[in-house]
């Protein structure tokens, strides 16, 4: 999921134990099945999509056997006929919300959806609701702590990559670029010896909503640890500013 504490989300996931770990596996290795389908090949040198969910799932820290072992799966046939949803809506305090779901049945993913956002106090809303508050970008994390390159240098490499925008943190530099260009920056930087917390196509908030009240916002982490926990749930996409 992504907030505006997109750094504090990635340590998160990382420290995850063995049983959630697992269960981002399984997600991105019904990504990457989705990913040969509708690519219409299992190489990576011809097929892009492929090749960025390779990428993420490297940076998810996902073994080379389970990625191979997908692949092959999805050679082979096998496995589900996955479909891609996406819906919207609103949590506590009018944050907006956007799910991305990879299911084989969407009745029972659309009633799953909807049970979390009435829990928690939201509501799912219609296709288009709160999407005009996003935009589709690239966006490529670099943990500053083990790299021993200067700002400049980075923002420097980055923009000849191709990049659109370059953000510097304490902690992380955000690269951004348009999401076409994702995969020629991604192995650009890398070529260049750069290594990156994540790198995909996110839904970026162009505001953002504050949630005062203590109770309030454990209500919202509450939705999303749900959404997480669904292995339909590929994404979940908020403008939650103090999203820790």
């Amino acid at each position: 999921m992504s907030g505006h504490n997109k750094w504090s989300t990635i340590k998160q996931k990382k420290g995850k134990n063995d049983a959630a770990r697992a269960k981002v596996f399984t997600k991105i290795g019904r990504e990457l099945m989705v990913a040969i389908r509708d690519g219409g090949s299992a190489d990576p040198a011809v097929n892009s999509k492929l090749r960025d969910c390779i990428a993420k799932a490297k940076a998810a820290n996902v073994p080379n056997d389970n990625i191979e072992r997908a692949i092959k799966k999805a050679q082979g046939g096998e496995g589900a006929n996955y479909e891609s949803v996406t819906y919207e809506g609103y949590g506590p305090c009018g944050v907006a919300v956007i799910v991305e779901a990879l299911t084989d049945n969407r009745n029972r993913t659309a009633g799953e959806v909807r049970h979390y956002f009435d829990k928690f106090g939201g509501n799912m809303g219609t296709p288009g609701c709160v999407g005009f508050m996003f935009e589709k970008k690239g966006v490529i994390v670099i943990d500053r702590e083990d790299l021993e390159k200067e700002e400049d240098t980075v923002m420097e490499d980055a923009l000849e990559a191709g990049a659109s925008d370059f953000e510097a943190d304490d902690d992380i530099f955000t690269i951004y670029t348009e999401p076409d260009d994702l995969s020629g920056v991604r192995d650009d930087m890398e070529a260049k010896g750069y290594e990156f917390a994540s790198a995909e196509v996110e839904q970026v908030p162009s505001t953002y909503t504050k949630i005062d009240d203590p109770d309030t916002r454990v209500q919202m982490q509450k939705m999303l640890d749900m959404f997480d926990d669904n292995d339909d749930i590929q994404n979940v996409w908020h403008n939650w500013e103090d999203a820790e």
